[in-house]
């Protein structure tokens, strides 16, 4: 008698060999197509699926992870990449560096590209909903990662594999900065002055001191994510379906191959379910981000068996560490108005120090006076000023905290989470650090310019929000501080780390064919800034697939 696998994947074979192929997302020729968004020749939306179909890979999640991973599996096999969100290449605040605020201030929980929630901290968030993820909606700054996650990751890496996967990332959309504008010319010169040194120039590689790094956005501000990532694929192995929610993972088990992933159950927007099934020796792969990849797992039945029963969710397999150990970086920070108009925008210098990091962005800002209503005829407009920012993360936060399901079967609802910031004592502590560096940053000569002067000719910094305590040397003052500014840096990750859920090849332990390579496996977040890993790190594990696959051929 076959196997429930082997019949699941007869069926699949079976229905598949007579289903029609469905018509493009965008009907366009290859001609008709700049090299920046080819990859729409083979992006679909969900509703115009096959209701089963078959492959050798499905990655769930279309983002900063699971663009690059797609791209590489399709040189051999054939790949479904399944993404929640829609395709914004068109969207202009999306693909605009003028447009980054913007961008993050539409954020909602319906269909934005960036997708709004709070977690029980009270702090507002934001996740990528969008093909390429949160690459599409950050700020671009592109760092490779710290010495120190390599080590403390659980991860098994080749170094060799880790420059190359960065190197192929790099090629295709990283511009090297040549030229940096004004306000991040003054925040290189402050970082220097107030002692975050040396000088390392330009650099992609994480430097304690002062440095210029790369940026997704090129020369002209236009964007360049890690869905630009899928032009390098084989379009003939890959298909991307979009606007598809994956409500669950299909699992079979027998007792010569123990439990196995086999398929996932996707909805499309007409509320339309589809079933994806692997062929033999092929593996689903959770690339759904630090949210989205553990809400799936407890879903499918994997995870704590006393909290999936309180959910009537059908157990698979007791796993009572998914969704713990969720960490975010704290971001605390102090804005001012400069007594004068600036145009810049966009994220280039970092200062790096071994328990933080420092860097600044600019911008317009757009306030509501309350004289609008008398001076001018409704509407009323607002009042536009140039907002200057200075900001700090945490390297290695040491508070965690977890995450559960907002919902047992709406896979569509953010999952409810906590970080517990500041929980650890010691966290802040380094935040009273952090902020105590940019406040020297802001006596250094270079800062002088931009203070505002007042009617007796003293000059200051016209805050926006808090200002930094008088007496920073007063622990207790910059405590408090560090309470009241508390924000997030959108660093989040954890809950299904390495050696914990998933072995140091990401796979996920007790459960054949199933891994999860995204941030969630992540103990700590990489560097300043984690896109460049997470891209490189979805280029690498698709190369030791690759190459893992080859091995077991040769020895069979």
């Amino acid at each position: 008698m076959a196997t429930p696998r082997v019949q699941f994947t007869l069926t699949f074979l079976l229905m598949f060999s007579i289903v029609l192929q469905p018509r493009v997302l965008l009907e366009v020729q290859a001609n008709d197509l700049d090299q920046d968004s080819s990859y729409l020749q083979f992006v679909y939306n969900a509703t115009e699926s096959p209701s089963e179909e078959l492959y050798d890979y499905i990655v769930v999640g279309g983002g900063t992870a699971g663009c690059p991973l797609a791209t590489t599996l399709s040189e051999n096999y054939s790949v479904l990449l399944i993404e929640r969100g829609g395709v914004a290449f068109n969207d202009p605040n999306v693909l605009l560096e003028e447009n980054l605020i913007a961008n993050l201030l539409q954020a909602d929980d319906i269909d934005s590209p960036a997708e709004a929630f709070t977690s029980e901290d009270g702090i507002l968030n934001a996740r990528g909903r969008v093909l390429g993820g949160s690459s599409m909606i950050n700020f671009g700054f592109y760092s490779r990662a710290d010495e120190d996650f390599y080590v403390e990751s659980g991860i098994e890496w080749n170094m060799s594999i880790v420059k190359s996967a960065y190197e192929w990332v790099e090629e295709a959309i990283v511009t090297k900065t040549d030229r940096i504008n004004s306000w991040q010319t003054s925040v290189k010169r402050a970082l220097l002055q107030s002692g975050i040194r040396p000088d390392n120039g330009l650099t992609f590689d994480h430097l304690q001191g002062t440095k210029i790094g790369g940026s997704t956005f090129d020369r002209t501000g236009r964007r360049h994510g890690a869905v630009e990532l899928l032009n390098k694929a084989k379009k003939k192995n890959l298909r991307v379906v979009v606007h598809a929610t994956v409500e669950r993972v299909v699992f079979a088990s027998n007792t010569s191959l123990g439990l196995s992933a086999i398929g996932v159950i996707y909805r499309d927007t007409n509320g339309n379910s589809h079933i994806a099934g692997i062929r033999e020796k092929g593996e689903i792969i959770l690339s759904a981000g630090a949210l989205g990849s553990p809400q799936l797992l407890l879903m499918s039945g994997v995870g704590p068996r006393s909290y999936l029963s309180s959910l009537n969710i059908p157990i698979v397999y007791d796993q009572p560490l998914i969704g713990q150990f969720m960490a975010d970086n704290p971001r605390n920070q102090i804005t001012f108005t400069p007594p004068f108009p600036l145009d810049d925008i966009g994220i280039r210098v970092a200062g790096i120090t071994k328990s933080f990091y420092i860097e600044a962005v600019s911008g317009i800002a757009s306030f509501f006076s309350p004289v609008s209503p008398i001076l001018f005829p409704d509407p009323y407009p607002p009042l536009n000023l140039t907002v200057l920012t200075i900001f700090e993360k945490l390297s290695r936060p040491l508070s965690t905290g977890s995450l559960r399901l907002a919902s047992p079967t709406n896979a569509s609802l953010t999952p409810i989470v906590r970080f517990n910031y500041f929980n650890d004592t010691t966290d802040l502590s380094q935040c009273a650090n952090a902020m105590r560096a940019i406040g020297k940053m802001l006596r250094t000569s270079v800062m002088e310019q931009y203070k505002s002067m007042d009617q007796h000719g003293q000059r200051y910094f016209k805050f926006v929000g808090h200002a930094l305590p008088q007496n920073q040397f007063d622990d207790e003052a910059m405590r408090e501080f560090c309470h009241k500014t508390l924000t997030t840096v959108y660093h989040y990750h954890g809950g299904c780390l390495a050696q914990r859920v998933v072995d140091s090849h990401l796979k996920v332990i007790g459960i054949n064919a199933l891994r999860v390579v995204d941030g969630s496996t992540f103990v700590v977040s990489p560097g300043t800034n984690p896109q460049a890993t997470v891209m490189m790190f979805g280029r690498y594990i698709g190369v030791k697939i690759l190459e893992e696959r080859k091995a077991n051929y040769r020895d069979a």
